[in-house]
């Protein structure tokens, strides 16, 4: 998880994946201790691009991404 500045905040992992519709697995995702006060977060998983999300998107765990 990066901040507003681009810096790496905190990092954590994935869970065990679940079967989906279509053959789509589903995993969630932890990370602990993000430090507040960001106006933003950027979060990648395993290099492929970032998702935005605001401090309230990242504190209500509001994390929706695809890796296809």
């Amino acid at each position: 998880m990066y901040g507003a500045k681009g810096d790496v905040v905190a990092t954590g992992g994935l869970g065990r994946s679940t079967s989906g519709v279509a053959g789509a697995c589903t995993f969630k995702i932890a990370v602990l201790d993000v430090p507040k006060g960001e106006k933003t977060y950027k979060v990648e998983v395993s290099h492929r691009g970032t998702v935005q999300l605001t401090a309230k998107q990242a504190e209500n765990g509001e994390l929706a991404a695809s890796l296809g």
